[in-house]
């Protein structure tokens, strides 16, 4: 049997990471496709270290682009490592523009293709991800999901129920394995307890007087107590074009880091404040409060399980919430039905038997 793993993104290493180990401790032969799609190597090639997962077998080096060209040159450079290849799977995972474009490819060239967190949907359109989540689902042959909420989704949309299987979250799976191996991250300057932050969003970070607004915002809540910023480049780039300047010694702008030392900084914060979907999942996991800067979210089981509370996109709750969280009032929530760590081996256990 033959798996070829299609991965682009930093979120993607962590969730195919025990479909992989589990794959391989069973002596399947496997191929690793990275499309490039992430390229700077502090959000690409630190998580392939620190995952323990070998180096990409094959990198389209697809670069930066727009949405287009970026989709368009995974499926021309991708297309021939496919029939090249020949596997009896294709795995995609997440909601990434690679993820889309591998579907795609399979789908032309009769290849069976399995998505790896099939089902999620934020009901946002004009969220890219949203379109490579619906697009995906209705072409690709085996959906795997980790919520009852996805089966629901998937079943609204006329996918035959066969096609999907309910097995957990192989992103907890990755957090399990690595949680023993996490020691507190020190950030220079930090004294004590503190808030983490994640922001990348175009809906966040896109629009000038919007996220001066957000900085503003954590400015404020900075009076209170230290904030923890791991910017993404992309946000980076953003702060540089709106000319802002820190003015706090306890907001710490920080630049990005490896998968062991962000869970560090999320099990050892006092609360999160993020617009990425991962975080919520991994936040819940952890028990930590998780505030939500987005109008939805894909994840509504990290709502109405676990920690997470979506407080929308108006940068004037922050301060609100937080003080709540700080006075006493935190989110508690449970885990998820099946985020035990072992969905990447039921993921396997599908895909051996249908081979």
């Amino acid at each position: 049997m033959h798996i070829l793993h299609v991965i682009g993104a930093r979120p993607n290493f962590m969730k195919m990471a025990p479909v992989y180990h589990t794959a391989a401790h069973r002596g399947i032969t496997q191929t690793i496709v990275h499309t490039g799609q992430h390229y700077d190597p502090n959000m690409s090639q630190v998580f392939f270290q620190e995952l323990d997962l070998p180096k990409p077998d094959i990198n389209l080096e697809v670069g930066s682009g727009s949405h287009a060209v970026q989709t368009a040159t995974i499926m021309l450079r991708l297309e021939s490592v496919i029939l090249e290849k020949r596997p009896q799977w294709v795995l995609v995972y997440g909601d990434v523009n690679s993820t889309l474009a591998a579907a795609v490819v399979c789908a032309k060239l009769l290849q069976p293709v399995a998505h790896v967190e099939a089902g999620l949907r934020s009901f946002d359109r004009t969220m890219p991800e949203e379109i490579n989540r619906l697009l995906t689902d209705q072409i690709a042959d085996r959906l795997f999901i980790h919520s009852q909420e996805a089966q629901l989704n998937l079943e609204r949309e006329g996918v035959p129920p066969e096609r999907i299987y309910f097995v957990g979250n192989t992103m907890i799976d990755t957090l399990v394995s690595h949680l023993p191996r996490i020691r507190p991250y020190e950030v220079p300057g930090l004294a004590g307890r503190y808030i983490l932050v994640t922001l990348h969003r175009p809906s966040n970070v896109d629009d000038p007087t919007n996220f001066a607004a957000i900085m503003g915002a954590l400015e404020q809540i900075a009076t209170r107590l230290d904030i923890v910023f791991p910017v993404h480049p992309r946000t980076r780039r953003q702060i540089s074009m709106i000319g802002y300047q820190v003015n706090t010694a306890k907001l710490h702008l920080i630049e990005p880091v490896g998968y062991w030392e962000f869970l560090a900084l999320q099990r050892d914060a006092i609360a999160v404040i993020t617009d990425s979907g991962g975080v919520q999942e991994e936040t819940t996991y952890l028990g930590v409060p998780c505030l939500t800067l987005r109008a939805s979210t894909e994840r509504p089981v990290t709502v109405s399980v676990g920690t997470n509370k979506l407080i929308g996109t108006d940068p004037a709750r922050l301060a609100t919430e937080v003080a709540a969280i700080l006075d006493g009032d935190a989110k508690r929530g449970a885990i998820p039905p099946l985020w035990d760590g072992h969905a990447g081996e039921r993921i396997v256990d599908v895909l051996v038997s249908q081979r």
